[in-house]
């Protein structure tokens, strides 16, 4: 079930995405002098003609166990490439992948989740997407977007997804409390629940790590804030917009309306489904198959609404978002027919085969209106969120700054630190550790 591996790739990236920048950009093993990456695009040109070869991939997780059913739909009309996969365990991929590019023993296509981008990315181990492949106007554009560097794209999307509001409607009936729409709405959505009875009204996302400084990011966007410069150079993460979305994150918690405890991230069913907490904010969309698989089918529809992310003070919307993306290592051998695979499981129609099989949701936007995705109330949400998404900053470095941020997010809550000091700190060391860039 894709969700359940959504989530167990969330934990595994936390430690991964450091290990693999340090790795490169530390010890210089990157290859970020080599002509092979962002050149490539405007040289190479991948042709109509069938592939041919063979074709060697590395994938990751239960993505990849499911992938044979598409290389069946590309060879019917590719009859003479011959596709070998090797599955690497997700811990191992990000250290696997350095070291084939450091020893140029890579294979000729990998698969990597929007977490991770930024630092294989800059190993320079990689080839730009050949101009004329794909139209990038027919992807969500914040999926794009995410491994683009120097306005140079080194992937083509396979996947996204974007978080959401996710509430018991049983119980914000019962307080009388209506869907939150803005940041005044929410908290007011929330007083109104704590009022009827609800423990905490709010599930944040509350470990304090990077993805707890991903949520900051997208509430500071809300507020006009963001953490990194447009250029890529700067830290921005003491900015007065950052520090006034911290007040207002840590505020719902100072006010008794979230806990700073949680839930934990695999606690979070037991907590909405007890009306321990009453509404998943920031909430990824596979928490609705989650509730049905442990409360037995159609409860999610009985018991939830959904709703996209509340806008800011002055109306700015932004929205957590995720996905996976294709890459052709420099030292592929097979360039041709990794792209042609790549362009292949972008056709809106593989996207909505690849939905079918896997429930991964498309990054192209025509496949959403096909009749298997459409209507769908779940994947409406998540569309609409698709179009406020928001990029985590693209430099290498920024595991190590997200994880610096969230630490800093816990002492707001737990140490009587203000959000100016701890936004503060977290600049210093931000400072300090760098871009990578």
């Amino acid at each position: 079930m894709h969700f359940h591996t959504t989530s167990r790739r969330r934990a595994t990236m936390l430690g991964i995405a450091l290990v693999t920048s340090g790795a490169l950009l530390l010890t210089g093993c990157g290859r970020s002098g080599d002509s092979g990456g962002g050149d490539a695009g405007a040289s190479t040109k991948v042709d109509d003609e069938p592939a041919t070869g063979t074709l060697e991939i590395w994938t990751q997780g239960a993505d990849g166990a499911e992938l044979p059913q598409m290389f069946e739909e590309f060879t019917k009309d590719n009859p003479d490439v011959e596709i070998n996969m090797t599955q690497i365990p997700e811990a191992e991929f990000a250290s696997k992948m350095t070291a084939a590019i450091t020893a140029g023993t890579v294979p000729d296509l990998i698969y990597a989740f929007t977490e991770t981008q930024s630092s294989l990315i800059s190993t320079g181990g990689f080839d730009a997407v050949p101009d004329g492949l794909v139209d990038p106007d027919d992807f969500f554009e914040v999926i794009w977007d995410n491994s683009v560097y120097d306005d140079v794209a080194y992937g083509v999307p396979w996947y996204a997804y974007a978080d959401m509001v996710i509430y018991r409607t049983d119980l914000a009936e019962a307080a009388g409390a209506e869907a939150p729409t803005d940041w005044d709405s929410l908290r007011t959505f929330g007083e109104d629940l704590k009022a009827s009875g609800v423990e905490w009204p709010l599930a944040l996302y509350a470990a304090y790590d990077s993805y707890t400084a991903r949520q900051l990011l997208t509430f500071a966007k809300q507020n006009g804030g963001g953490f990194i410069s447009d250029d890529l150079s700067t830290w921005t993460i003491n900015s007065p917009e950052n520090v006034e979305a911290l007040e207002y994150w840590a505020g719902l918690m100072a006010d008794g309306l979230a806990s700073p405890d949680g839930p934990a991230f695999l606690d979070t069913v037991s907590w909405s489904t007890t009306g321990k907490n009453a509404a998943i904010i920031d909430g990824g969309p596979w928490f609705v198959g989650w509730f049905d698989d442990a409360n037995g089918e159609g409860w999610a529809d009985e018991h939830l609404s959904l709703a996209t992310m509340p806008v800011g003070p002055d109306g700015d919307a932004a929205t957590t978002v995720g996905g996976g993306s294709w890459f052709v290592p420099s030292d592929s051998e097979n360039k041709d027919a990794a792209w042609k695979f790549a362009r292949f499981m972008s056709e809106p129609e593989s996207q909505v085969k690849w939905f079918e099989i896997f429930k991964n949701m498309p990054a192209v936007k025509s496949a959403w209106e096909d009749p298997a995705l459409a209507g769908d109330r779940l994947l409406q949400t998540v569309e609409a969120g698709l179009e406020t998404g928001v990029t985590l900053p693209k430099v290498s470095t920024w595991s190590q700054v997200g994880t610096v941020i969230g630490e800093q997010m816990e002492k707001v809550v737990r140490g009587g630190v203000s959000a100016q000091d701890a936004l503060d700190e977290a600049q210093a060391q931000a400072e300090s550790i760098g871009t990578g860039n």
